[in-house]
């Protein structure tokens, strides 16, 4: 993955002998998402971005240890360590859950508002520069846009692991079903702890690229997601995919229970019967371990998208 810019030639003349296509990829529309019935003030705000009174939330003064959840769809968006006091009148926090809540300018042109990434419910906004924190960041949030899941108790999600190849591509098209809530690309399956990246590249800690998907079983299914995987990366490629060679780019499923190593079974066997010599693995998931920032959401952040990923209808 070092030489991507050296090779995007040979990688662009390699997508078109190979076929691949940049077709949208299917997935529920946002119309289809399961959401939470909201009573009249919560859509005020939620839905068309109003702001509740200061100093009248129920979590403008609360200090217990969990997760804040989106009211709208319940997916995870704040975690209790990152809450502190501003004296604003609003729940203030200086860090979200990675990839939880996305930044777009407000409508006056001057404020930053906050979404929900997965159903994009208003938030609040976002300050930067106050110095109340050394983060020196404040989402400064409505409590009426918020639930609250205590520390222990579990939320509606499911998480799911997966390898093929550059995991900048995979995470590319993962990030595109909705019910997804969070992706976080690393590395498993190897024999050592805490690899960087350039061990990993050097081929001797027995690591896979991959990534860890964390979505909401009542918006999406694992079986939608691992279809997904299979459509947006070669499953007969062998120790590479695309350009990229190595062993960290083998494909694989890390399954984390019998029913999602069922379901991946049955996704290749389907390939099979359409004669795709499937060489992806299932093993049992592994410590994952997550990867240096600058990783994260690599295309996004970018603002390109993948040369060795590409959806093609399979199934």
């Amino acid at each position: 993955m070092s030489l991507k810019y050296s090779i995007f030639i040979l990688a662009f003349l390699f997508s078109a002998v190979s076929g691949c296509t940049q077709n949208q990829p299917y997935g529920k529309t946002r119309q289809s998402m399961k959401f939470k019935q909201l009573t009249p003030e919560e859509q005020r705000v939620i839905v068309y971005k109003g702001t509740e009174a200061p100093y009248s939330g129920k979590y403008e003064k609360f200090n217990e240890t969990g997760t804040y959840l989106c009211k709208r769809c319940g997916a995870p968006l704040y975690r209790s360590t990152d809450k502190f006091d501003a004296h604003c009148g609003w729940p203030s926090f200086d860090d979200e859950i990675q990839g939880a809540v996305k930044r777009i300018t407000d409508a006056d042109g001057m404020r930053t508002e906050i979404v929900c990434v997965n159903c994009d419910a208003h938030l609040g906004h976002v300050f930067l520069g106050e110095g109340y924190t050394g983060k020196n960041t404040r989402h400064c949030v409505n409590s009426v846009s918020l639930d609250f899941l205590p520390a222990g108790q579990s939320a509606m999600t499911d998480t799911a692991i997966f390898a093929g190849g550059c995991f900048w591509g995979v995470e590319y098209y993962m990030k595109k079903i909705n019910g997804v809530i969070s992706t976080s690309v690393g590395y498993t399956g190897g024999k050592s702890d805490n690899p960087t990246y350039e061990q990993v590249c050097a081929g001797t800690t027995g690591h896979y690229e991959a990534i860890e998907v964390v979505f909401n079983p009542g918006q999406t299914s694992f079986e939608e997601v691992a279809r997904m995987f299979f459509e947006t990366h070669d499953p007969t490629q062998w120790n590479h995919q695309g350009p990229d060679w190595g062993e960290q780019y083998r494909s694989a499923v890390f399954f984390r229970n019998e029913e999602q190593k069922a379901t991946a079974q049955k996704l290749i066997d389907q390939l099979k019967e359409n004669d795709f010599q499937v060489v992806t693995e299932l093993i049992p998931a592994k410590k994952f371990w997550k990867a240096e920032d600058y990783h994260q959401d690599y295309y996004n952040h970018k603002g390109t998208t993948p040369y060795c990923h590409g959806y093609v209808k399979r199934f």
